[in-house]
């Protein structure tokens, strides 16, 4: 992906606020961040910003899952592994996609 001057210096700005900047496979079209146990892909929104493509994720095996409800509770799901959807998973999930869309919001 080619990235304008303000697209690279925006990835930084996200750098410096603790998010790393990842390639997600089977996704070389989009940009990858994660922090902590959690990621999101990103597409170009013009060309000086970012916007989520898809919602957030936790990451099982290093790698974005899917949510699922199953007969025996709660999961993230990646292929042929799950981790349990527990409280504290879901409450990590839910203040970094917070704090994703909070850097996300243009500066005026």
């Amino acid at each position: 992906m080619d990235l304008t001057p303000q697209q690279a210096n925006f990835l930084n700005q996200l750098r410096s606020r603790g998010f790393e900047i990842v390639a997600f496979p089977m996704y070389e079209n989009l940009v990858g961040v994660r922090k902590g146990h959690c990621g999101a892909l990103l597409t170009a929104d013009g060309s000086t910003g970012f916007k989520m493509y898809g919602e957030p994720t936790y990451l099982v095996g290093g790698l974005p899952s899917a949510r699922m409800i199953q007969s025996d509770g709660h999961w993230f799901v990646r292929k042929n592994e799950k981790i349990k959807a527990t409280p504290e998973r879901t409450a990590e999930l839910e203040a970094f996609a917070a704090e994703l869309a909070n850097a996300l919001l243009p500066v005026a």
